[in-house]
């Protein structure tokens, strides 16, 4: 997956289990380009990305062990609520991994609305 600054999208560290960490996806496609300004249909755009970085190493939305959520607009997240449920089951199922949310200032990205960091492992 492309990205405009060098900054890596996911690592993958190999021992018992492994580990990967994907680094903070917005809403874009492949090409960075943003292809809405719609909140739910960013969420879904960044968890898609989430997804296509860990099928890189090898792994599924099965093995997130972990999410941290970045938005830049609290009462836009809490009004989409609903939406941003069925985006998420849609891509990610039913499978909930710990998650911690929080309202940010700004993402580097102007037009990105949402940010999600995430972790997983990936038994051996």
């Amino acid at each position: 997956m492309a990205n405009r600054y060098g900054y890596a999208n996911g690592v993958v560290r190999r021992a018992v289990h492994s580990l990967i960490f994907v680094g903070g996806q917005v809403g874009w496609n492949g090409q960075c380009q943003f292809e809405t300004d719609d909140f739910v249909g960013q969420v879904r755009q960044t968890l898609l990305n989430i997804v296509a970085v860990l099928a890189e190493a090898g792994a599924g939305p099965q093995h997130i062990t972990s999410m941290t959520w970045y938005f830049t607009d609290k009462a836009e997240y809490l009004a989409n609520l609903r939406g941003i449920g069925e985006a998420y089951r849609e891509v990610i199922g039913r499978h909930f991994p710990a998650m911690a949310a929080m309202q940010v200032m700004a993402l580097v990205e102007d037009r990105a609305k949402v940010e999600i960091q995430a972790t997983a492992v990936i038994p051996e």
